[in-house]
């Protein structure tokens, strides 16, 4: 953040004349900007570094965002700002992880970049190596031990740190996977929109006949997607119309690429032992718990190591709860704390 002259000179003069509140031999903990490029574009990031002594190597986490145009904080300004990211920030700070957190292709002071004048040929992969320059970035920080690299996704950024994971040099040696997505994206969207039907029909929006109908159209345009075909929005209601129509035309290439990716076959390429966290809530209607088990059983079969699935009861898709509703609930900060000291 952008600090006035007036302001930095007299958090200088604090500084200056009282000496004897700075702990001796301590680097104080801090944000700088960080820059980096991908496929031409200039993305813009923030590296914060726990306090530390000097000339300390540090473990380090790259923070990835999920779905939709949602910033280096976990935002999508204006209308939503849980500072998600920020705040697992925060707690690594804690446990003295240094983190880097960025503005993904069409956020923040990013944008679009090399892609705003062609922005339909924007597909999930250039989201996948603009992580990874991130990851390279990250690695190559003054205060970064590049042997003890995290990778910490949220969402769709989740199943981006997975991809990342058994990619990238040197390999992390752990990942956390928050509320991830862990099948492919359509089948995720189709049980998304028919839990959504349930739940009007239960209400009596629709008839239960009314509800398979909508349910058997849903799937019908799945198909139409995935064999590239045009979507058939007859029988669909209006909002889940616009929905699939919206991954039409200028967002097909990205709709196309990211259903592509099948979450549980990325974990083979993982190096066996690596640690991973993931994480589900029993309030989370974004990603049902059952969501996750193939990719549990995956990286079962990879090898990997834990602290494996961790349920958090009562918690929902910004790893909120209902006694914490703008903050990270405390059973995802105990979550944290297990990986980060795993």
């Amino acid at each position: 953040m952008f600090r006035h002259l007036a302001a930095s000179l007299m958090a200088l003069a604090v500084v200056t004349v009282t000496p004897a509140e700075a702990t001796p031999g301590l680097v104080p903990a801090a944000d700088r900007d960080v820059v980096f490029t991908a496929d031409g574009t200039t993305a813009y990031g923030t590296l914060h570094v726990p306090e530390h002594r000097a000339g300390q190597r540090l473990p380090a986490a790259l923070l990835l965002p999920g779905s939709g145009p949602t910033d280096r904080d976990g935002n999508q300004p204006p209308g939503t700002a849980p500072d998600t990211l920020a705040q697992v920030a925060d707690a690594l700070d804690g446990d003295g992880i240094a983190t880097l957190r960025f503005d993904k292709y069409g956020t923040g002071r990013t944008g679009l970049g090399a892609y705003r004048d062609h922005p339909e040929e924007l597909d999930y992969p250039a989201f996948v190596r603009q992580a990874r320059a991130a990851y390279e970035s990250l690695r190559d920080q003054p205060e970064t031990d590049p042997r003890a690299l995290l990778v910490v996704g949220h969402s769709e950024g989740a199943m981006t740190g997975l991809l990342l994971g058994g990619t990238v040099r040197p390999r992390p040696t752990g990942l956390a996977l928050l509320q991830p997505q862990a099948i492919r994206m359509l089948d995720l969207v189709a049980l998304q929109l028919k839990a959504q039907m349930a739940e009007a029909t239960r209400q009596g929006q629709f008839t239960p006949g009314q509800e398979r109908a909508v349910n058997a159209a849903i799937d019908a345009a799945v198909v139409s997607l995935r064999e590239s075909r045009p979507v058939e929005t007859t029988d669909l209601p209006p909002t889940i119309a616009a929905l699939f129509e919206a991954f039409q035309g200028p967002n097909a290439r990205f709709v196309e690429s990211d259903d592509a990716v099948h979450p549980p076959d990325a974990a083979a390429a993982l190096r066996p032992g690596t640690k991973v966290l993931l994480t589900c809530g029993t309030n989370d209607a974004q990603v049902p718990c059952v969501t996750t088990n193939a990719l549990t059983t995956a990286l079962r079969h990879a090898h990997a190591g834990g602290p494996g699935r961790v349920i958090l009861p009562g918690v929902d898709h910004l790893l909120h709860d209902a006694d914490h509703p703008t903050t990270l609930a405390p059973r995802v900060l105990d979550a944290l704390r297990r990986f980060a000291k795993h």
